[in-house]
């Protein structure tokens, strides 16, 4: 069978070209997943930009004669079983989870439940089991049908920002009365602006965007305050945490500069400014105040789960999850593409820093 896969030069993130290649035969204990959709947001963008040092290349090896310097960037969404080699599953149930910027996948399913299975390929290992995970839709208490999309855009990103919060308030937000979030149209920080607004209404929310983003961020209305890039000086320079998601390195060293000694916590989370990027993921320079740390996700989930359990746990983030897609509800235009070119095109659009943060954009290979 053929398959189709968007190739990406690891070193060159922005040459990427549509390629095929023939599946082979399913391995025993294994089942093929047919790609339907996903989506494409700034999330991507820094599993690109940190591959390398993350492993975040390895989750989905290219099939093609040389596939040296060659990467396929994960995606997050939907697919449905066309083909089975396990006693478990049949041929047309449906699945969520990670998904490479194809048209199919093969997994190995094991830790096999009614509502999840972990995918077992034995390259997949050494990642955090947090993107191994899959939720077979038919049982899972978190699919809703006609919220699909919004799952695809948000999920992963609001989940992010829940985990940024669950650590935030459990050092006390470091004794700080505001936060700084940069990128502050990203899914990412509205999803953290969102769960702070709910679980910590006393810290002050501090939105930092692009002059042409400031009207849609003030729209949300998940902010107490929004302030474009070059207006960061008319921040009130009190004891504050700042959280980074744009990973540039010249804006990292403003918030420095401007807070100095009042910054109690310097946060990088992601990198979508990809064309100001410094060494060091947000710059290697020495800044003045604490030194950023850079904040892996899956380790976090890893210490929330084992210190709630998976269904209290599931129930805290569920609950912000619900109270998030209220606040968004309308803010983001969902757009629909066909076709993984059109894959290949967002992804290069959204690289480059051109895609309106009030688009949502789904692809269906």
């Amino acid at each position: 069978m053929t398959l189709h896969q968007v190739h990406v030069r690891k070193d060159e993130l922005t040459t990427a070209a549509l390629v095929e290649a023939e599946t082979g035969p399913l391995a025993e204990g294994a089942v093929r997943l047919e790609v339907e959709s996903f989506s494409v947001t700034a999330n991507n963008i820094t599993y690109a930009v940190v591959g390398d040092g993350f492993g975040y290349w390895n989750f989905f090896p290219p099939k093609a004669d040389n596939a040296d310097g060659l990467g396929i960037v994960p995606m997050w969404g939907h697919a449905k079983v066309i083909e089975s080699n396990h006693g478990e599953f049949a041929v047309g149930e449906r699945v969520y989870g990670y998904l490479p910027m194809g048209s199919h996948l093969d997994v190995v399913p094991g830790n096999v439940s009614a509502a999840s299975f972990s995918d077992m390929t034995d390259y997949r290992q050494p990642m955090s089991p947090v993107y191994n995970n899959y939720n077979r839709l038919a049982a899972d208490p978190e699919h809703d049908p006609a919220r699909e999309n919004e799952r695809m855009i948000y999920g992963p990103l609001f989940k992010t920002g829940f985990v940024i919060d669950y650590f935030l308030r459990s050092e006390d937000w470091f004794g700080a009365g505001q936060v700084i979030l940069t990128s502050a149209s990203s899914k990412t920080a509205m999803g953290l602006a969102s769960v702070a607004k709910q679980n910590s209404p006393d810290v002050k929310r501090i939105g930092l965007t692009s002059p042409g983003n400031v009207e849609f961020v003030k729209s949300t209305g998940l902010y107490d305050e929004v302030v474009a890039y070059d207006d960061l000086g008319s921040v009130a320079a009190e004891d504050s945490v700042s959280v980074d998601f744009a990973g540039n390195a010249e804006l990292l060293s403003s918030i420095h500069t401007h807070f100095g000694d009042a910054l109690k916590y310097s946060c990088l989370v992601g990198a979508t400014h990809i064309e100001e990027r410094g060494p060091g993921f947000g710059g290697a320079a020495q800044l003045p105040g604490p030194k950023p740390t850079l904040f892996f996700a899956p380790d976090h989930f890893v210490s929330f789960f084992k210190a709630h359990g998976p269904v209290e746990g599931g129930k805290m983030i569920a609950k912000t999850w619900h109270s998030f897609l209220s606040a968004v509800e309308g803010t983001v235009d969902i757009v629909t593409l066909n076709g993984l070119d059109a894959a290949r095109e967002t992804y290069l659009t959204m690289l480059s820093g051109k895609v309106d943060p009030a688009k949502g954009i789904v692809i269906q290979p």
